[in-house]
């Protein structure tokens, strides 16, 4: 008796006058199927042709009506109030970008969908349009129940996962933003999805400081030795394999990486630089902690070279991947 197929995994349009369109027709241009494109289908079909690729496409209203015996492009469509423009985002679309995101995640939450891989948004766009979020992660857990010590936000490539404490905030408020409870929340949300969703059997976690060289010995701040320590000990305490706070300048070189399996970094910067510095345009956004996949290329909205043809598909299509192996591991 045959499987059943799996569903179809949903791509959000993102900023529609951004690279998402060109990206995804390029992904799917690869070989890369059972997805949807959320979209308005001129818009995709001019990018289309703009890129040389043929449109081979056909409309559905839901991704129940997804046709697994057709190499065609599935798109579901997008009423833009105003037809997009490269490089130049409208925010009269963005309401429809929010509620793109919004029905996507009810889709993958009933099951209609296998997740959802989310093309980058401009939130200063989204901003004018009331949007009240720090970031995409923040409104997909307002829309989500989520695990303790979710949205966990990990970026990943093939020789790197890293997860900041502190995500959109600014740098001067990380020092009191930082605590054993934090720490220790997201190191267990860590530890229980790298078995879970990743197959590691004994998760290893280094944590990095916040200081300077960890703080030493309290001489370049306190932090370190009266809030990070502390959690290290707890985490330990409860089974859970985490060595820090560890200098953050010495850990992210090959040999080091050998050494753990994903690492929680104290701010954005701490752990985005090195993982993008190591794979730009390999890297993933994976919000984990969610009750539903989702996964988004680990990049903007390229509005400098949006309609120029050029933008690269490498982390769209890592990101598709590895939402296809985070939804197998869920349903498994």
């Amino acid at each position: 008796m045959s499987l059943m197929p799996a569903p179809p995994l949903i791509i959000t349009p993102g900023e529609p006058a951004g690279i998402g369109a060109e990206i995804c027709l390029k992904a799917w241009h690869s070989g890369i199927k059972n997805i949807c494109l959320m979209g308005n289908p001129e818009h995709i079909a001019q990018t289309a042709r703009s890129l040389d690729i043929a449109a081979n496409f056909y409309e559905i209203s839901s991704p129940t009506l997804y046709d697994h015996d057709t190499s065609a492009l599935a798109i579901i469509p997008v009423s833009w109030r105003r037809m997009p423009i490269a490089g130049h985002p409208d925010p009269l679309n963005a309401p429809m970008v929010i509620d793109a995101i919004r029905q996507a995640v009810l889709w993958s939450q009933s099951g209609t969908a296998a997740g959802i891989v989310t093309n980058p948004i401009q939130k200063s766009c989204l901003y004018k349009a009331g949007f009240s979020f720090p970031g995409h992660t923040e409104y997909l857990a307002s829309l989500a129940t989520t695990m303790p010590g979710g949205p966990l936000m990990m970026l990943a490539c093939d020789k790197l996962r890293v997860v900041p404490a502190t995500a959109h905030i600014p740098l001067g408020k990380v020092p009191v933003s930082i605590t054993e409870d934090l720490i220790i929340e997201k190191c267990t949300l860590m530890h229980y999805c790298l078995k879970t969703s990743f197959g590691i059997q004994y998760p290893r976690i280094a944590i990095c400081g916040l200081n300077p060289h960890a703080g030493e010995d309290g001489r370049m701040g306190e932090e370190d030795g009266k809030v990070i320590v502390p959690a290290v000990h707890q985490l330990v305490s409860a089974g859970i394999n985490a060595t820090g706070p560890l200098p953050a300048d010495t850990l992210f070189h090959a040999e080091a990486r050998d050494t753990y399996d994903a690492v929680l970094g104290m701010y954005h910067d701490q752990v985005l630089i090195p993982l993008k510095t190591i794979d730009f345009f390999g890297g993933v956004n994976i919000t984990l902690g969610l009750d539903f996949v989702r996964t988004s290329p680990d990049h903007g909205t390229g509005l400098d070279i949006a309609g120029t043809g050029v933008a690269r598909a490498d982390s769209l299509i890592a990101a598709i991947n590895m939402a296809r192996k985070l939804a197998e591991s869920t349903n498994a």
